[in-house]
């Protein structure tokens, strides 16, 4: 299991809900459904970390704490 933060959201244009990971740059999934969107981005940040690692760049330790966007 991840420590990093997800945002969970409904996109009318993509007509699903897209699971974002702030930390992870470019860090996001899909579904149809809160939990498949959840599944996914789980599986995305896995596929995340292990291309960082293969490629010898940095990978982010979690903050622990509620990201400010606004």
């Amino acid at each position: 299991m991840f420590k990093y933060e997800i945002i969970l959201y409904w996109s009318n244009a993509d007509d699903a809900f897209v699971a974002e990971v702030p930390e992870l740059p470019g860090c996001t999934a899909h579904g149809d459904s809160q939990e498949t969107a959840l599944k996914n981005v789980n599986q995305a940040m896995e596929l995340w970390i292990d291309t960082a690692k293969e490629f010898g760049d940095p990978i982010p330790e979690p903050k622990g704490e509620r990201l400010m966007l606004a």
